[in-house]
């Protein structure tokens, strides 16, 4: 019997779990063995009783979670303490980013351990019910527009009352991937007027059955990736965007930054000459905190305030949505390993010809 693992996250900085009680089922249903820490889910509310009762078996420490286990599973990667106790030729599974992590991978590479990363799934059809990248975007961007209204000290739709008409609130979303989609939609259905701008010129239509307005570049080509995501863009795209936003951001009240470029740092968009031009009391909301940033000032887990502009950005913002998150993350995961699954044969099969497998695997 294949036993599958999982242990706490460090809950100072990260709430989600990687099995959920749903999960558990599906596992013990494909004839799985599930050993998880003690204590696992109680942070989100679950005991370990519930979850027994759902065929969880318990152990009282991740040493003994690890020595277990044939395959790990986790949201983020695991300590270096972790790594040196995970059991020889087992295999790890988890949201991992592998350009931080080189001393961790090291040591797991030594242990034989192999290494899947479901940041680096390739955006296929077959691959979309395994995609945490997505999943835990549209949550995200959800949560930022969340935050950042709930920050803003004016009302978000227009209010037309006997003393007077409130003007709405004037959002731009700057990315429009999954993210940035959800985050349009969601400050929408809010009653505030929307604008967007990505450099992804796909993007346009997406943006506008969301009922935004998307911000066009003149002359700019589609900076998209085969694989859906965005590009680097060109220093002549640079300068026309730069033109556009500083002449935009004057007008908009709420700013919600969430552009990424896989494995690389996050592309600094908004300069300190365009802050200085916004308006006291405009909020930005940036999401690509973690990665560097897209604003000129913004700090992880803090509130900066440029002049009246006030900057946010957190770590890990579904660190606040954790039940929702680790909802979808692990029907993500317990998706992977199924693919993973030689049923017929009751095996784990790394079969390198299968393009999903192929491309997660770091070793």
């Amino acid at each position: 019997m294949i036993v599958i693992g999982s242990v706490k996250e460090d809950l100072n900085f990260e709430k989600r779990i990687s099995i959920t009680s749903e999960t558990l089922k599906k596992f013990n249903k494909i004839n799985f063995s599930t050993n998880l820490e003690k204590d696992y889910a109680k942070h989100l509310g679950l005991n370990d009783e519930e979850m027994h009762n759902n065929g969880a078996i318990f152990s009282a420490s991740k040493k003994e979670v690890f020595e277990k286990s044939d395959i790990i599973l986790k949201v983020n990667y695991p300590s270096i303490e972790e790594a040196n106790l995970i059991k020889n030729k087992s295999i790890l599974i988890g949201q991992l980013d592998i350009n931080n992590n080189k001393d961790i991978i090291k040591i797991l590479i030594q242990k034989e351990v192999k290494i899947f990363s479901l940041n680096l799934l390739p955006r296929i059809s077959r691959a979309q019910s395994m995609d945490v990248l997505s999943s835990q975007a549209n949550l995200a961007g959800y949560k930022a527009v969340i935050e950042s209204f709930s920050n803003f000290e004016k009302a978000i739709p227009m209010m037309m009352t006997a003393a007077g008409t409130i003007p709405a609130a004037k959002v731009l979303v700057i990315g429009a991937g999954v993210a940035g989609l959800q985050a349009i939609a969601t400050a929408k259905r809010m009653g505030a007027i929307v604008f967007a701008t990505d450099v992804r010129a796909a993007s346009k239509e997406q943006v506008e059955s969301l009922g935004g307005k998307f911000l066009i570049i003149k002359g700019a080509e589609n900076l998209e990736t085969e694989g859906g995501y965005a590009k680097e863009t060109s220093e002549e795209f640079k300068k026309k965007q730069e033109i556009l936003l500083k002449e935009t951001l004057g007008k908009i009240d709420i700013v919600i930054c969430t552009a990424l470029i896989p494995g690389k740092k996050a592309p600094i968009i908004i300069k300190e000459e365009m802050i200085k031009n916004m308006k006291s009391g405009t909020l930005i909301y940036d999401l690509a905190a973690a990665q560097g940033g897209n604003t000129a000032y913004t700090e992880v887990d803090k509130i900066v305030d440029k002049n009246g502009v006030k900057i946010m950005g957190e770590r890990n913002i579904l660190y606040k949505l954790p039940i929702s998150a680790s909802n979808l993350y692990a029907k993500n995961v317990f998706n992977f390993v199924l693919n993973l699954y030689d049923e017929k044969n009751k095996k784990i099969n790394i079969n390198l010809e299968d393009e999903i497998i192929a491309k997660t695997l770091i070793k």
